[in-house]
């Protein structure tokens, strides 16, 4: 199913579910257990898509594929290599990055997001793979000057605007084997498979879990394939990925 987070046309936030063009609304969050449809249905074309999620947190794996380390001059690490955005950072679809006046270069970086459903900590990688509600596609902005000249990785990761998730929470998905594209512009400048991924997804999720309790709503971003590359104010940039769709933002 593909699950949504919206501003009605009453510029109310709902919740709901996608079937064909129109949007059946929840009783509440999706991500509650006791929420359940309701009887009200509303064309898509009506609505606002927001992000799917408010997460607490977003947590990012970096150098998740062999192509995309070699691209960047690092080496394999040892362990995942995981970061975070700060989840004020986070726009839905059709939204505007903001490019910073103190930055000489942002760059795109396509990323298969994983939205966690249940709460775990010290999770296997089984229950770890349990705890995940869907999947999502997202940006993972990054203003790379900044990210080169503080020798880690926050500020250059967390501007506002500087998270687009979405358009949606698509379920019941095998993340292993997803394409997953940029196009910037309509040109394609990443383009690869999840299959390439070092370490996979449950895997990646039992790792964080180790050192960090993930509830609900929270936001994996998987890691970025080779290819990334700079924006510029006025481009288009979408991320695309096989059985989830697109998320389209421009620069401003």
């Amino acid at each position: 199913m593909k699950f949504v987070r919206l501003l009605s046309s009453e510029n109310e936030i709902k919740y709901g579910a996608i079937e064909g063009e129109k949007v059946q609304l929840w009783d509440g969050t999706f991500l509650d257990p006791n929420s359940k449809p309701t009887s009200t249905w509303l064309p898509l074309k009506e609505i606002t898509l927001l992000a799917p999620v408010e997460p607490s947190k977003v947590i990012c794996v970096g150098l998740n594929y062999a192509l995309h380390i070699k691209e960047m001059n690092h080496s394999l690490p040892e362990d995942p290599v995981i970061f975070l955005k700060a989840p004020t950072c986070v726009i839905g679809p059709e939204m505007e990055i903001i490019y910073p006046k103190i930055s000489q270069r942002v760059d795109y970086e396509a990323e298969l997001a994983v939205v966690i459903g249940s709460t775990i900590k010290g999770a296997t990688e089984a229950e770890a793979a349990k705890a995940i509600f869907g999947y999502t596609c997202a940006n993972d902005v990054t203003a790379r000057d900044l990210q080169k000249k503080d020798g880690q990785w926050t500020r250059g990761k967390s501007f506002d605007t500087f998270c687009p998730i979405g358009p949606w929470v698509v379920t019941d998905i095998d993340p292993s084997q997803l394409d997953i594209q940029l196009l910037l512009n309509g040109d394609v400048k990443q383009s690869s498979n999840t299959q390439y991924f070092i370490t996979s997804v449950p895997k990646l999720v039992s790792f964080i879990s180790q050192v960090m309790t993930l509830i609900p709503g929270d936001v994996v971003l998987t890691g970025t394939p080779e290819g990334v590359g700079p924006m510029e104010l006025g481009d288009e940039v979408i991320v695309k990925i096989q059985a989830i769709g697109e998320l389209r933002n421009t620069i401003n």
